[in-house]
């Protein structure tokens, strides 16, 4: 049974995240519908990470096993096909060995929080970016962010629900990055907490405007408690933008 490896690109705002649920639509769920129409087979596609409710996509990574051998072009287009208008598109196919696993074969995810800094009401980006209407330092931000690379438990940053089995995580990247009134913070780490960068773009907005100095990130950190988190950034800004591989993705 041939495995193939998808790149998705999709807008999540009106999906209730990336997982199928009872309660509402999920990429998952619109993915899985246009395989079965395309192929008239029932799959369950795995992948790398699970993007919560109005959290976007620019890379996206899934597999699923079908049980023909398909041209991946032909994959690719009749699934954006089947798929028209409902803001996901499938980017590429490859056709991979059997042992990768697009979440478990993961070894580094990579986000970017989008922030719109100006006082101006957010029209073209309005549900891509945060708007955020107060000064931010970038300087400070990016004093605040360094506070929290490395390995840490980030107790502090982690949703109430999140399921991982500990909160010990290892962040290889957080940079602020700003051009004019565009502001985006990159992050990078083999995983994530639930809610974790979303947590942490808010409490660097708390640093960037002079509400919290860089020590107090810090101090945050360290107390391994949620209370102490700043407010949470909304969904609207984030995007998955890139998962790392070794080996196990190699094209067949």
């Amino acid at each position: 049974m041939p495995r193939y490896r998808m790149i998705v690109e999709y807008d999540g705002t009106g999906y209730h995240g990336w997982q199928s649920q009872r309660d509402g639509s999920s990429v998952q769920e619109t993915i899985e519908a246009a395989l079965t129409a395309f192929t008239g087979e029932v799959r369950r596609v795995q992948a790398a990470g699970r993007t919560d409710s109005g959290v976007h996509a620019t890379h996206q990574v899934i597999h699923v096993d079908l049980d023909r051998d398909w041209r991946t072009d032909t994959i690719r287009d009749a699934m954006n096909a089947h798929m028209k208008g409902e803001g996901v598109a499938i980017l590429n196919v490859r056709r991979v060995a059997v042992s990768f696993d697009a979440r478990m074969s993961a070894r580094k995810r990579h986000y970017v929080y989008r922030i719109t800094n100006r006082r101006a009401p957010v029209v073209i980006d309005k549900h891509r970016s945060w708007h955020v209407k107060w000064r931010l330092d970038p300087a400070l931000m990016q004093q605040g962010a360094d506070q929290l690379l490395g390995q840490h438990d980030f107790t502090t940053f982690r949703a109430a629900e999140c399921q991982a089995l500990s909160p010990l995580k290892t962040l290889d990247r957080l940079d602020v990055v700003v051009n004019g009134e565009d502001v985006r913070v990159y992050a990078s780490a083999r995983s994530f907490l639930h809610h974790q960068v979303r947590s942490m773009v808010g409490s660097l907005i708390l640093v960037a405007t002079g509400k919290w100095t860089p020590k107090d990130m810090r101090d945050a950190l360290e107390a391994c408690d949620r209370s102490r988190c700043g407010p949470m950034a909304p969904p609207d800004g984030l995007y998955l933008i890139g998962v790392d591989y070794e080996g196990a993705d190699a094209e067949i």
